[in-house]
């Protein structure tokens, strides 16, 4: 399931939908020939045949693909909603690109192809789906909803978080995760992605979580980093000047000298986030802007599943 193949092809495009939907066609080219082939009718406009239902919608097509039976979905059948968030605090936009550089290489663009490939595949079931962004401000929220026209606000709003320069904002998760769980009032699949950098306090974060997860929503934390230099703090040992992006901090040093004490730290924080996910029954994904989307859409499907 080669789809990060379809990145190199297209890229140069810039075209967010395009993009999404190359990476998610890819995707389930792989499903159907690989040993989680029973999840590709989650997605793919297609629903396992029992023996005894009508053979009229079967797909012959795809039978003759994969030897297996599959029935056509039809916009009745629509189940699940959906609620993207989108962190885009100034932390999400590290690491800084380079001239030519894919845009889905740093953590907001990592974050706003995903969003993107999950409402494909929400499209093509025509499930409905919302999205909220926020940094210092609530800047943006549509209700959950299947049709096209809503679909294509929602890439044109993604779009327009990558266009947008990168401006110095802070991060209040706390605040707006409470509001937007205000706004869910139908059983919801909420999907999150952040760095869960913030400096408020950490039991007051766990408690906006939590407050997502009322009528018995089922929510997905993705837990966006570059692991190279935020996990691993994988720098040389040359002098160096980190900057705060939300407060414009400075601080010059050795990264050798303080190297084993960050992991450490960097460590516990993930493992204490971890723990109180679980605690509260959130799935915890982390993610590496390096890493293979696989890992969103396989999730995305796992977890679909289980909510039933």
């Amino acid at each position: 399931m080669k789809v990060e193949s379809q990145l190199e092809k297209i890229s140069s495009f810039g075209h967010l939908e395009l993009l999404a939907n190359q990476i998610v066609e890819g995707f389930i080219s792989g499903m159907h020939k690989s040993p989680f082939h029973g999840f590709s009718s989650e997605f793919a406009e297609h629903k396992v045949y029992n023996p005894g239902e009508s053979t009229r919608h079967i797909d012959w097509k795809l039978f003759a693909k994969t030897d297996r039976l599959y029935t056509k979905r039809y916009e009745e059948e629509t189940n699940l909603r959906c609620h993207i968030i989108l962190d885009n605090s100034s932390s999400m936009h590290y690491p800084r690109l380079k001239d030519g550089q894919p845009f889905y290489e740093n953590k907001i663009g990592f974050s706003v192809l995903a969003s993107a490939v999950l409402m494909d595949l929400l499209k093509r079931q025509r499930d409905a789906v919302g999205l909220s962004v926020y940094s210092d401000n609530y800047e943006f929220y549509a209700p959950e909803k299947g049709s096209g026209r809503h679909h294509r606000m929602l890439i044109n709003k993604l779009e327009e978080v990558l266009e947008k320069p990168r401006e110095s904002k802070s991060t209040d998760t706390i605040t707006y995760l409470h509001q937007i769980a205000q706004k869910m009032h139908r059983r919801s699949m909420i999907i999150l992605f952040t760095d869960m950098f913030q400096g408020e306090d950490n039991e007051d974060l766990f408690n906006a979580l939590q407050h997502l997860k009322h009528n018995k929503h089922k929510v997905v934390l993705f837990h966006v980093i570059d692991k190279k230099t935020e996990f691993s703090f994988d720098f040389d040992n040359t002098p160096r000047k980190f900057v705060d992006l939300e407060t414009g901090e400075q601080v010059n040093l050795f990264a050798e000298n303080i190297k084993d004490e960050y992991e450490k730290l960097v460590k516990d924080y993930f493992k204490k986030i971890e723990d109180t996910c679980m605690q509260y029954r959130i799935k915890y994904v982390p993610v590496s802007v390096d890493e293979k989307f696989e890992k969103i859409l396989l999730t995305y499907l796992v977890e679909k599943q289980k909510f039933g």
